[in-house]
């Protein structure tokens, strides 16, 4: 599914009665391992995404606090998706690094939060930082994800 593509969908499906939910199904189904987190989008629209992860023990670790490694990767998927929504039709988007700076446990619903406020235009491949950020309940910062995003004009494909 193309960024445009996952755009649209999100567009069509969140203003009805449990089209976010079907949004998050299609989105686990293309990014299984993002799926298992639970995490949901709450907003999406070209270059900022707002991701919400549950506190539950699926996610818990033996802290009784969310697992480092669920809050990186609820970090990557807002990145992602601000990101790709964000680039022109014929870019490309892969992320290269992670980094995860967690600041406090991590307890109760977490909100995440992602934007890229100038949406690169590549002519060759570059590297794009963008950051994601987890806030709790009570509006504290929890962690911090930066991702490095490798960002290229679409290579055409060869015939066979």
């Amino acid at each position: 599914m193309t960024p445009a593509q996952v755009l649209d969908l999100w567009r069509r499906l969140a203003p009805l009665p449990g089209g976010r939910w079907l949004f998050g199904r299609l989105i686990a189904f293309g990014i299984p391992y993002s799926a298992s987190t639970g995490a949901t989008v709450r907003l999406l629209e070209p270059g900022h995404c707002i991701v919400v992860l549950t506190d539950r023990r699926k996610v818990r670790n033996h802290l009784n606090s969310i697992h480092a490694v669920a809050l990186t990767n609820v970090g990557e998927l807002a990145s992602g998706l601000a990101m790709t929504t964000a680039l022109p039709v014929g870019t490309r988007a892969i992320v290269t690094k992670l980094a995860t700076e967690y600041v406090k446990k991590a307890r109760g619903t977490i909100v995440v939060e992602s934007r890229v406020a100038d949406p690169p235009r590549p002519a060759v491949p570059m590297e794009v930082q963008v950051e994601a950020t987890m806030t709790d309940a009570g509006g504290e910062l929890v962690a911090r994800v930066q991702a490095t995003w490798l960002v290229a004009p679409a290579q055409e494909r060869k015939a066979p």
